[in-house]
């Protein structure tokens, strides 16, 4: 079935700009990101249950009275919630934007979107006012400009657009922080914003909060093993600058499954995600589109 002419003028437009957007990119844990993910593309579905419940969470907390005309899939990775949006909004263009060009060819073929753009979530390269939604679940926070990131939003949406966002905080993997923590020194755990820094940017944005709150959200393994391999699978491994380099040894390897197992519980080995749930509104007296 073929677009809609007006999607594929949208498109045609994305992609003059997208190569211009990739050549702004080159801070080095940028590439990394993209990498990892991309290496990640075929496994990540796999083992990607927490993305899936904080997604569809997400989901939910969106206005029931919100009918974008084009919505943006924001750090959308395999496309899953990308057919998710489709399914949602019959009739809406959609775009996929992903940081990580394997993940984009992962869910290209797949469909759900009208166009797959490679793009930086600090530097969309998107119109003014072009969207009504952009939706945004666990990408963020791999972003280290938060404030540009909602600059961004701020531009692209329409007015009385909505922005919502899944993101991480301060308290992520905390058992697993701890647990390297009584082995050596070194970073082991992905570094994550405080949900009172979140609270300021987006109130300091120019976007009205509707809602904004983190939940914790735990799963349980079997043991350590199960939790890197599935952190390794996601492409979410250790990616912070000072971590430590080459294969973690089988001294260190040991001192970490020991110290974890402070935390057993009859379930499993726990693994706390501290999720950032935000719903945030353009208000409707900005202009039109």
């Amino acid at each position: 079935m073929g677009w809609p002419a007006r999607s594929r003028r949208f498109c045609m437009k994305v992609g003059m700009i997208e190569m211009n957007v990739l050549r702004t990119i080159e801070a080095p844990d940028k590439r990394l990101v993209a990498a990892s993910f991309s290496k990640a593309a075929a496994s990540y579905d796999s083992v990607a249950q927490l993305q899936r419940d904080v997604g569809h969470a997400l989901l939910d907390r969106l206005p029931a009275d919100l009918q974008p005309s084009r919505w943006l899939d924001l750090g959308s990775g395999t496309g899953y919630f990308s057919r998710a949006l489709a399914q949602r909004f019959m009739g809406a263009e959609g775009v996929a934007l992903d940081i990580a060009e394997g993940m984009l060819a992962h869910a290209r073929p797949q469909g759900g979107a009208h166009c797959y753009v490679a793009g930086d979530a600090e530097h969309l390269p998107l119109r003014d006012q072009s969207c009504g939604l952009i939706y945004s679940s666990l990408a963020v926070q791999w972003c280290s400009d938060f404030a540009a990131v909602l600059a961004q939003a701020w531009r692209t949406l329409q007015p009385g657009g909505v922005l919502a966002f899944a993101s991480l905080c301060v308290g992520t993997l905390g058992e697993l922080r701890q647990s390297w923590r009584a082995v050596d020194g070194m970073v082991h755990v992905n570094r994550f914003r405080e949900l009172d820094e979140y609270r300021r940017l987006c109130a300091a944005s120019g976007l009205q909060v509707l809602s904004l709150e983190s939940l914790p959200h735990v799963l349980h393994y079997a043991d350590v093993r199960g939790l890197t391999h599935e952190l390794k699978a996601l492409g979410a491994h250790n990616l912070n600058p000072g971590r430590p380099g080459g294969l973690t040894g089988r001294a260190r390897m040991l001192g970490l499954i020991q110290a974890y197992e402070a935390f057993r519980t009859p379930a499993g080995l726990p693994a706390t995600y501290q999720v950032v749930y935000a719903v945030l509104r353009k208000p409707a007296d900005q202009g039109h589109s």
